[in-house]
């Protein structure tokens, strides 16, 4: 059963959308295969999903809502969050899913701005998450986007306050490309952005030394 939200947001007509995968075994996590094997890749994803979720659900910045490929009642999800919590994404590659979850929340009147993050940022915290929040709500230097860069090249939070689907099309996703791909884009928008301090993620062997310092934190939730 899911904990109790908090009473109060400090942006409750803000959104934090939380993108996943059904965690099934082989499906999950498998550039790090050769360094984990199936079951390792697929442990660690559920650690990682897990502590986005609770970072996110513990926050009491904006409400949460989980964004999943399949099986909107798997028993991790529900673990997190409420059914009414969870969507199913929808589109053909990782561009049309977040612009599908961009419209969907930001054509409603009761949501001025969404912020979306996937699992692969152990590090991503509460305070990242509020700064993307406080960006997009700055009324002194207003901007339509908010992006958290990744030192691979990716970006692991994008922050709108409006659907732009245009910052969504044509890029090459999963390559070392999108983060320069998306700022093309929003110049061919033009779009004004504020960018974030660059994170890492975890989405190749090299990237697990880092994780060691992080092994407390993730074993929290190894388990689940």
């Amino acid at each position: 059963m899911p904990s109790k939200r908090p009473s109060s947001y400090v942006y409750p007509s803000s959104r934090i959308a939380v993108f996943g995968r059904e965690p099934i075994l082989g499906q999950v996590k498998t550039r790090l295969e050769p360094e984990l094997g199936l079951k390792g890749c697929l442990a660690l994803y559920r650690a990682m999903l897990s502590h986005t979720l609770v970072t996110v659900r513990d926050s009491g910045l904006a409400p949460l809502e989980l964004w999943v490929s399949s099986n909107i009642a798997h028993e991790l999800f529900l673990k997190y969050c409420y059914k009414r919590e969870i969507y199913l994404q929808k589109g053909e590659d990782l561009g049309q899913k977040m612009a599908y979850a961009a419209c969907k929340n930001l054509n409603s009147p009761s949501i001025d701005s969404l912020i979306i993050i996937g699992s692969d940022c152990p590090v991503m915290n509460r305070e990242y998450i509020a700064m993307g929040l406080q960006a997009l709500h700055c009324s002194s230097d207003p901007v339509d986007v908010v992006l958290g860069p990744t030192l691979d090249g990716g970006y692991a939070l994008i922050g709108l306050k409006q659907p732009q689907a245009g910052v969504f099309q044509d890029i090459e996703w999963g390559t070392v490309h999108v983060m320069e791909q998306t700022l093309e884009r929003m110049a061919a928008e033009s779009l004004k952005y504020h960018l974030l301090e660059p994170l890492w993620d975890v989405d190749r062997p090299q990237d697990l030394e880092r994780l060691e310092s992080l092994d407390a934190l993730l074993d929290t939730y190894l388990s689940v």
